[in-house]
């Protein structure tokens, strides 16, 4: 969405009406995975793509055709292999796309979730044998309907769906399909320690879209002139400092130090935290101490197991910037899996 969110801005804030095509379902090797986005208006002006260039033209006139009969429409494309390469994919396949007029309420209920960081979801009936069902549209946020309404099954099923943690096309018992799209907030990066390894981290893991958040009491270490790119910087003790960030399954946790005084504090409070990823710089000897003093500590080994340490993946880096590319690497895998 975020790709076409200027060009809607200033379309509507001219007073034009504004065409929305969203790719629904497509071949694994395609350049716009589902929730792939276009936007229109009806006198020619187009924003983001929704297969690379290949069935733009035909969507577009569909998308023109869908805010004149105000009714929603699923396109289906089959791209032959010769045209997939001439647009720069590996194969050719199916494409669907669904086409519609803009829904102002909905789309701005879907900023406000974007712009405050919030996790969202809009479900979206896209076929069905009640023509008058397709294009209804609903946001919720995981827990309750929000805005728009629906069929209470829709809703039913659209919560079920988010279990998933993917976007995807569902079907309802009536045989209607459905395309659910979620919105996650940014994932977060928390580095305690702002040693030389963090720099380069805080850099790689903002190219990837993650919130960075550096740790460190140490003024010579923890201080704006190293560290004037992360979205966060915090000058106190970890026990004080995670008293004020959110710790959740979309923040990966990197202790850098290897200072028992400064990342035994903070791996206490995270270890038992949602984080997706804790990981702990150091040699296997000191990760040894470190699980040694964990389990004094009355953590379990089941907990303890939880850590990636010696932090990053094998790849025999050297240079502070090799091994934060390792660890980022890291992060990414356990997210991922």
């Amino acid at each position: 969405m975020q790709e076409v969110t200027e060009d809607i801005n200033k379309w509507l804030a001219a007073g034009q009406t504004v065409g929305l095509a969203t790719v629904i379902q497509t071949w694994g090797s395609a350049p716009r995975k589902a929730g792939g986005k276009m936007a229109i208006t009806p006198d020619g002006q187009m924003s983001g793509s929704v297969s690379g260039g290949c069935v733009e033209g035909a969507v577009f006139e569909q998308a023109v055709e869908a805010i004149s009969n105000q009714q929603g429409k699923l396109l289906e494309f089959g791209v032959a292999d010769e045209t997939a390469w001439e647009v720069g994919l590996a194969c050719g396949g199916n494409i669907r796309v669904f086409v519609e007029e803009l829904d102002e309420t909905i789309y701005r209920t879907i900023q406000e979730i974007i712009s405050g960081d919030r996790f969202g979801a809009l479900a979206t009936i896209v076929t069905s044998a009640d023509d008058k069902l397709v294009g209804t549209k609903f946001v919720t946020d995981g827990t309750q309907l929000i805005a728009g309404q629906a069929p209470q099954e829709a809703i039913d099923v659209a919560l079920s769906g988010l279990k998933a943690g993917k976007s995807q096309l569902v079907s309802l018992a009536d045989g209607s399909e459905m395309f659910i799209e979620l919105f996650l907030p940014a994932p977060q990066l928390v580095m305690i320690g702002g040693v030389h390894i963090a720099i380069a981290l805080a850099q790689l893991a903002q190219v990837l879209g993650y919130k960075t958040i550096v740790i460190d009491p140490r003024r010579g270490f923890g201080n704006v002139e190293r560290f004037p790119h992360v979205d966060t910087l915090i000058q106190k003790w970890p026990k004080l400092a995670l008293e004020e960030i959110t710790i959740n399954e979309n923040t990966a946790v990197a202790l850098l130090t290897h200072d028992p005084k400064i990342d035994d504090p903070a791996i206490h409070q995270v270890l038992r935290s949602s984080a997706f990823y804790v990981g702990a710089l150091g040699s296997r000897k000191t990760h040894a101490k470190r699980v040694a003093r964990l389990l004094e500590a009355g953590f379990s080994q089941e907990e303890i197991d939880k850590i990636y340490g010696p932090i990053g993946l094998s790849i025999n880096a050297k240079t502070p910037e090799e091994i934060a590319l390792s660890v980022l690497a890291e992060v990414v895998k356990a997210r991922r899996s």
